[in-house]
């Protein structure tokens, strides 16, 4: 019997497979953080390596912030290849994708996410033994950056305005960026860190008053780690 036979039809569909974020556990590791889109590229690629022991198969997909979708019933304005796809052990496969064009703003990036679900072989030793066969996704951004924007995006973290809102922290984003911070922490109270949309705003659970500190870590381009510092208005 194939590998491809041996893997039930509900992991494609998502229905009954076991479903976890990047974990330990997984073979396949992507390359990068995050997917810039360039709106003037033909294509961008990603790579994909396992560094397991086993063959695994790999089902690949795109949505559109609905973690919980069916891949079939998603649309989204990019061509992925291949969808499907086996790596054996040590080997690595190139995902493709490519714009197929839609209305899109042009003054502002948008967000999507680019799904990697890999499916171990089963075992042969124990094929006659009830085991349970897990699959493990990776979920990372991908943006889509029309060309011409205003400024760097690597700099957009530190264009955010604080202000305290009512018991809370907000955000305010004067950027055509998308900012990703990995937490955030006022008067030593820290939260993990939200996404704030370009032009947009995010309320984080922190007291806050006009004049404290806020500080904490936001994620660039290439998926460093880098701090802020910024006084509350």
């Amino acid at each position: 019997m194939s590998f491809f036979s041996r893997i039930p039809h509900q992991v494609f569909c998502l229905a009954t497979v076991v479903l976890f974020s990047t974990s330990s556990l997984a073979s396949v590791v992507i390359s990068g953080t995050r997917v810039i889109y360039p709106s003037d590229a033909r294509e961008v690629s990603v790579k994909l390596s396992n560094v397991g022991s086993t063959p695994v198969l790999i089902q690949s997909w795109i949505d559109t912030g609905d973690s919980t979708a069916k891949p079939s019933a998603i649309r989204v304005p990019f061509v992925l290849t291949p969808p499907i796809n086996r790596v054996e052990p040590s080997k690595g496969q190139t995902l493709r994708i490519s714009y197929a064009g839609g209305a899109l703003p042009m003054d502002k990036e948008s967000v999507f996410w680019l799904n990697v679900l890999e499916v171990p072989a089963k075992n042969a030793a124990k094929a006659d033994e009830n085991t349970l066969q897990m699959a493990f996704r990776s979920r990372i951004k991908l943006f889509y950056r029309p060309a011409g924007l205003t400024g760097n995006a690597n700099d957009a973290a530190k264009a955010v305005t604080w202000s305290a809102k009512g018991n809370t922290l907000q955000a305010t984003n004067p950027t055509p960026y998308y900012v990703s911070f990995a937490n955030v922490m006022v008067n030593s109270k820290k939260v993990d860190g939200l996404m704030v949309a370009p032009r947009g705003n995010q309320i984080f659970a922190l007291p806050a008053n006009a004049g404290n500190k806020v500080s904490g870590e936001f994620v660039n381009d290439y998926g460093a780690v880098n701090s802020f510092d910024a006084i509350i208005k």
